[in-house]
């Protein structure tokens, strides 16, 4: 199918073919008629895009401060290898989207197939959407006037914190297709409306919406009019949907108000805000997020967990219906802002239109009804397949999951090998694609079974989301392939219990898991030299784990399962691998009396090993970016190892040392690629053994266990 992607490096925008994306727990599929392109939130990307890394870095100068710390921390090498990836990683384009549902998720409640329905997809045929970011569209709506409705949710989210009532005055800054929509629910909501833009066109548009108009470019006054249409008394409120750097739309507002009177910001505008401007009118002063309550909680929009309507009435799927039912009674009509159509084959034109023409306003795309939710429109070739003839020793690889890590980490150490690229699979379609294209793969699926059922496929790499991997693991050892999962092998005890299970059940099942930091040469130094040391080791291995928020993914005990089983299980086999002897004991200790999964990542955790060595793990989120990241320090026998940050290595009272600093850190994990092709290539069993991988995880799941 087509999908409109942005290069955030070249400013290329891109209409390219990506598979037809998987229907997931909680989403409808929805095949496509028409979406609207955003002339601000798109056009501005595209702009910041063009710009090259000077005029990136001046408008997202936050960044620069990360980067600096990236490179005290990492060094400069990855810091620029990780920048770049970050920047030549495609986004999706539009947010507005009108279409049919032709496949609903398991969990789906509100909707079936054949429902015409709105979303925030982006453009491209077919997309797959969370449920709570759909709404049904009315009969008698046709998809045109509903692909205006997600833009029209920005401006009713922005009017619901100003409070209008009957009769008050207001002012809409920026007429562009937000501010619009916006004059048109003020006047259904009984406002006088002034209208103020540079734009001869829109203030025209405004005007016949009912509204009073200022012409900046004519050299109106916006002041004066405000003045004279509130008698003297200063508007209610004023509504921002402009977009630019100046500070002048908001003291502007602060001007026209009257005392205790309301200014929303829904556009982008600078915001050097001067203290007299609000101080002797008290005024209100709020910035809208999007399209209402639940927009960006992960629990309303991934999970499905709608907000009582009793104590939030409105959220951002009521909002969606409110436009829609406005739209249905003729309250709102959107035929008027449609400047121009184009197919999703002139998608490209479309976009040269947008930035070549100030005074666009609304440009619609249209979809044919070509693209089906078939099979076979799930995987596409990105390249010639192979034809050399395969052998016993050929690996033939397909990976299952697309992201950072995968992109940034593992391909770029997987194509070192001689291993042959076949197919690599992603939800969406385009992770995949794009990292297919750019490693040599020969297809790109949304279809994992299309993998799992090939049989040139000998070995499967997965890095997908944590709570996948257990199910995945399972998969595809019964579909007979040889396979390396990425930490962690299963968030819990059941699930490794499954795995375990199924290994008994097979013959030579082959399975590694990527504990990449046991292969990195200073970690190979060291336990060649702990080997000629029979006395019992203290291990001390400080992690300065950095900050993540309490939101994300990796502490939902459901998808990541917390930072010890899905982050710090690196230690611990990095401890079971330089001691080399099972853990016998686990104790744990946190930081503060904090419950929950966030607290888990302030946490110090000792293990003790069969031959009297322990080890201690202090994993802590709480500490500064600017320092080391990783730490190991080994006392043993009167001497001393340090390794700081994987580049240097240092020893205390070992004869005959030699130094093993690197220019930049290497975590061992083309190496770790490495061993895994030649161990699928030899059939010799694991690199890491399993059942180390089964102590190592069983041990992640009794701290936090014990920490509790």
């Amino acid at each position: 199918m087509k999908q409109i992607l942005q290069n955030l490096q070249t400013g290329e925008t891109q209409l390219v073919d990506v598979p037809v994306p998987a229907v997931k727990d909680g989403h409808i599929l929805i095949k496509t008629k028409t979406s609207l392109l955003s002339l601000g939130t798109e056009k501005m990307l595209i702009e910041f895009s063009s710009a090259g890394y000077i005029g990136k870095a001046r408008r997202q100068p936050e960044k620069i401060r990360q980067v600096i710390d990236k490179i005290k921390t990492d060094g400069l090498l990855p810091t620029v290898q990780a920048v770049r990836f970050k920047l030549n990683t495609p986004l999706p384009l539009g947010y507005s989207n009108a279409g049919q549902v032709i496949g609903v998720g398991q969990g789906v409640s509100k909707f079936q197939v054949g429902d015409r329905v709105i979303s925030n997809g982006p453009h491209a045929e077919v997309v797959c959407v969370p449920e709570n970011l759909c709404a049904k569209i009315p009969d008698n709506v046709g998809y045109t006037n509903a692909a205006f409705t997600v833009l029209g949710a920005i401006a009713l989210q922005g009017i619901r914190l100003a409070a209008p009532s009957l009769g008050e005055t207001f002012v809409v800054t920026g007429l562009g297709l937000v501010g619009l929509i916006t004059v048109q629910l003020l006047k259904a909501n009984g406002c006088k409306v002034i209208g103020i833009d540079v734009d001869s066109q829109k203030t025209e548009i405004a005007r016949r919406l009912g509204a009073e108009t200022v012409d900046l470019s004519c050299g109106e006054d916006p002041l004066e009019t405000a003045r004279v249409i509130s008698y003297n008394r200063g508007v209610d409120g004023v509504i921002i949907t402009a977009t630019t750097s100046s500070d002048e739309p908001v003291h502007q507002a602060a001007q026209m108000c009257r005392k205790k009177g309301r200014i929303v910001l829904v556009g982008v505008v600078g915001l050097k805000l001067s203290r007299a401007d609000f101080y002797e009118k008290e005024l209100q002063f709020q910035v809208s997020c999007s399209y209402g309550p639940g927009r960006y909680d992960e629990q309303y929009e991934l999970k499905g967990c709608d907000y009582p309507i009793g104590y939030v009435r409105w959220t951002e799927q009521r909002n969606f219906e409110a436009v829609l039912d406005m739209l249905s009674l003729g309250k709102l009509d959107f035929t008027d802002l449609v400047s121009c159509q184009f197919t999703i084959d002139q998608a490209l034109k479309a976009y040269r239109t947008i930035l070549s023409k100030r005074s666009s306003l609304g440009v619609i795309l249209t979809y044919d009804d070509a693209v089906s939710d078939q099979q076979e429109s799930r995987t596409i070739s990105l390249s010639e397949p192979r034809t050399e003839a395969l052998t016993p020793k050929s690996t033939v690889i397909g990976v299952i999951g697309a992201g950072n890590y995968t992109g940034q980490i593992l391909l770029p150490g997987l194509v070192k090998t001689h291993a042959r690229l076949k197919t690599i699979a992603s939800s969406g379609g385009i992770s995949s694609t794009h990292l297919g294209k750019k490693f040599h793969f020969e297809q790109s699926t949304t279809d994992v079974n299309r993998i799992l059922s090939d049989p040139e496929i000998n070995a499967v790499i997965i890095t997908t989301q944590h709570n996948t991997h257990a199910e995945l693991i399972i998969k595809s050892l019964k579909a007979g392939k040889k396979v390396f999962v990425e930490k962690p092998l299963a968030i819990n005890p059941d699930e490794l219990e499954k795995i375990k299970d199924t290994i008994k059940s097979l013959k030579n099942p082959f399975l590694m898991v990527g504990f990449n930091r046991r292969f990195a040469p200073q970690i190979v130094k060291i336990k060649q030299m702990l080997e000629r040391v029979k006395e019992p080791k203290s291990i001390i291995i400080t992690v300065n784990a950095g900050f993540i928020p309490g939101n994300h993914w990796v502490h939902d005990l459901e998808r990541g399962g917390g930072r010890v089983i899905g982050e710090a299980c690196h230690f611990i086999d990095l401890l079971r691998c330089l001691i080399d002897f099972p853990i016998v004991a686990v104790q744990a200790l946190k930081v503060g009396f904090q419950s929950g999964p966030v607290s888990e990542d302030k946490i110090s955790f000792s293990l003790k090993f069969k031959d009297g060595s322990i080890g201690t793990v202090h994993y802590l989120a709480n500490g500064h970016k600017s320092f080391p990241k990783e730490r190991v320090e080994i006392f043993v026998a009167g001497k001393v190892i340090q390794l700081n940050n994987f580049i240097k290595l240092k020893a205390y009272g070992w004869p005959r040392f030699k130094k093993l600093n690197l220019w930049t850190q290497d975590k061992g994990h083309r190496a770790c690629l490495k061993n895994f092709v030649h161990a699928v290539e030899t059939g010799n069993p694991s690199p890491v053994p399993i059942e180390e991988a089964f102590e190592v995880t069983t041990a992640s799941f009794e701290v936090v266990k014990i920490a509790k």
